[in-house]
């Protein structure tokens, strides 16, 4: 192949990597990087067993005796795929493979979102050449093609990951979004909401909801009517036009 193609990239991967013995992956990595044909070596957590410290451990081996830049492969099925993927980055690794919405076999791999949302916490500057405003198009586009939801609690593009429901954070956000968010939701093209037509709801998102309103409604009215939501959003949630009539009719009435 390389006789063929010079200037082809190519990467040598062993299957199902660590459940394999640490000195036979060795043996024959290294034999492969001897031979100077390939430019890439592949590690692949297969069954998705693997703990971050040890994609790390043999990420840093590989790349501390060959020099070859490395590439992950993690599969889900134990929850770690994202932290995996974040460990072979910390080691040296120069490809991680993802997947719109973490698709794949049985529990899916490294899900393309959810890796994008660990680098942003740990430094948007890590992220800063990728138009992040694409990633809920790209994965309603493919959830669409699928034929299948984007889980509610998605990272980044699920319906809940900026929305805030319990009073004590509804308030908090309100004052200042950081206290409850560790990604700005304006930099994915997205908008937080403050979900205001529920039980839990407070009177700080209530009041927050009349001052965008227009309505200038004092303390107690306001308590009235937050009340007032609970009470009905025991029987069923409000949508946040019939919690605007609420805070309208008691306008009304002052």
């Amino acid at each position: 192949v390389r006789e063929q193609a010079p200037d082809i990239i190519l990467r040598f991967s062993t299957e199902d990597t660590f459940r394999s013995r640490e000195s036979d992956l060795l043996r024959v990595y290294l034999a492969v990087a001897d031979l100077g044909l390939v430019n890439r070596l592949g590690v692949a957590d297969t069954v998705g067993v693997a703990l971050p410290q040890q994609v790390n451990h043999m990420v840093h081996q590989l790349v501390r005796l060959t020099g070859l830049e490395v590439e992950f492969h993690g599969h889900n099925d134990s929850g770690c795929a994202i932290a995996n993927a974040c460990a072979a980055l910390e080691a040296g690794a120069t490809h991680i493979d993802t997947t719109i919405l973490g698709i794949g076999e049985r529990n899916g791999i490294t899900s393309l979102g959810g890796l994008i949302a660990r680098l942003y916490t740990l430094n948007k500057s890590y992220v800063a050449k990728y138009n992040l405003a694409l990633l809920p198009q790209l994965d309603r586009l493919i959830a669409d093609l699928c034929q299948i939801d984007i889980p509610f609690n998605n990272c980044i593009t699920g319906g809940s990951a900026f929305l805030h429901k319990a009073g004590i954070h509804a308030k908090a956000v309100l004052a200042d979004p950081s206290t409850y968010e560790s990604l700005e939701p304006q930099d994915f093209g997205l908008t937080r909401e403050v979900s205001i037509g529920h039980r839990l709801t407070g009177w700080n998102a209530i009041r927050a909801r009349a001052q965008a309103l227009g309505l200038s409604l004092d303390d107690s009215t306001l308590q009235a009517v937050t009340q007032d939501v609970k009470r009905r959003a025991d029987v069923h949630p409000l949508a946040l036009h019939e919690v605007d009539a609420l805070l309208m009719a008691a306008a009304e009435q002052v």
